[in-house]
């Protein structure tokens, strides 16, 4: 499979998906998945409470990803202008090395709450030493789990507070699970319920909250990438293309309110991925967010150095994706995003995920560092309004480009232009 589609953006709809089927093989019928109605509202109705309908989004293929020697197509579901474009852009001039990941254990971590407990020394000390016991316990519930080389495999004790206050001395411990190609949070759940009352006893407490963390700091994955100067920018640019870029990551790094919006930048690739597979992205944001905070202060999750001839860039973020259970159940589009992917375990999912994060920042900085990115912006929403207006063809070019080049990318406007531009030869 190539994802290298040259001009796959400029062609239409229906020779658009044609060609998505001979690039990953997939029979057409398996694009019915993503056709309107293909999520019926009673298969809506099984999946979350109160359902009156479903919400479509635009779902779309970020093409020139190549993830560690492979090339990928990438789905996307996301209704930000320019994310998918930013995407692919950035993917092409990454190519032919693309993006190199690694990929940590899938480990998820539970925590049972312990409060009301007397003595906190004692009590993290006696739950320490019948740690490989309640490990053991938890083992056995799932077995199969087990035996797929996951399930738990770890116990840690921590002291929160000392007695007295309003819930007196308070511990928490953390299961660790290995969860394989499960997202894990039902299953980390599950354990923590059955494990908090003996958890309890053995620290002289009562028992309080039993739930997975969403900071997964040991279910990380790091992506790395290189451009050169030539495919930064033409006409010998590409030493200040690259120098602009290194200089905003500084400023990320130095600046919270510039961190923020950084990481925002990151998100819309990793997040658009997300939703396309089905995933809990809000789960990922969250944890994102936490550990660019880890250190007290709130950091950028991708930085950008200067080479001598090249720009290299790195990401790290937890990433706790699954490719079993969840949606995937129920959604024929996010299965069907998966197959399009190429994607049978989860940590290939969370190299794309990172994959995309890192080329929609690298598509932003670029942008920011040459011709601003708003002019992006507002080519794409041009070509948006004249669509709304009617323009269907080559009308839709023409409309945009004159809305742009008036700096008034309004609908009466793309009314008034489509009407002249109908009537002229």
């Amino acid at each position: 499979m190539s994802s290298r589609l040259p001009g796959f953006y400029r062609l239409g709809i229906a020779e658009r998906r044609r060609r998505l089927l001979e690039a990953s093989g997939l029979p057409e019928s398996r694009l019915a998945a993503i056709d309107p109605g293909a999520l019926s509202v009673e298969v809506a109705d099984g999946m979350i409470e109160n359902v009156v309908g479903t919400y479509a989004l635009p779902f779309a293929i970020a093409v020139n990803f190549t993830i560690d020697g492979k090339d990928a197509l990438v789905p996307m579901a996301v209704e930000e202008p320019s994310v998918v474009a930013a995407a692919s852009n950035a993917a092409r001039m990454t190519r032919p090395l693309g993006f190199l990941s690694e990929v940590a254990a899938p480990v998820m971590i539970g925590q049972i709450q312990v409060t009301h407990v007397d003595d906190v020394d004692a009590g993290s000390t006696a739950l320490r030493e019948a740690a490989a016991s309640l490990l053991e316990d938890a083992r056995v519930l799932v077995p199969r789990l087990a035996e797929r080389g996951g399930g738990p495999i770890g116990l840690e004790v921590r002291i929160l507070a000392r007695p007295p206050g309003p819930d007196g001395g308070m511990l928490v411990v953390h299961l660790h699970v290995d969860c394989r190609d499960a997202m894990g949070a039902n299953l980390v759940n599950t354990l923590c319920e059955a494990l908090a009352d003996r958890v309890a006893r053995i620290a002289r407490g009562r028992p309080g909250l039993r739930i997975l963390s969403n900071l997964t700091d040991g279910r990380t994955v790091t992506v790395r990438c290189r451009i050169e100067d030539a495919a930064l920018a033409g006409e010998g640019l590409g030493p200040d293309v690259r120098h602009a870029i290194a200089s905003a990551s500084r400023f990320a790094e130095l600046d919270p309110y510039r961190a923020a919006t950084h990481n925002k930048g990151i998100m819309n690739g990793v997040d658009a991925v997300l939703v396309a597979t089905g995933q809990d992205w809000r789960a990922v944001e969250a944890g994102a967010h936490a550990y660019a905070a880890r250190t007290g202060a709130y950091r950028p999750l991708a930085v950008w150095r200067e080479r001598e001839t090249y720009l290299e860039g790195e990401l790290v973020m937890p990433l706790a994706v699954g490719t079993v259970g969840g949606a995937l159940h129920s959604h024929p589009g996010a299965r069907l995003a998966l197959e399009l992917a190429g994607i049978d375990h989860a940590e290939r999912l969370a190299s794309i995920a990172a994959s995309a994060g890192l080329a929609t920042n690298l598509a932003a900085l670029r942008a920011l560092a040459t011709e601003g990115i708003q002019r992006g912006h507002m080519e794409l929403h041009a070509r948006g309004v004249a669509r709304a207006a009617g323009a269907t063809g080559e009308l839709v070019d023409r409309v945009a480009a004159e809305l742009s080049a008036c700096g008034d990318v309004k609908p009466d406007r793309a009314r008034e232009v489509l009407a002249r531009l109908k009537e002229s030869p």
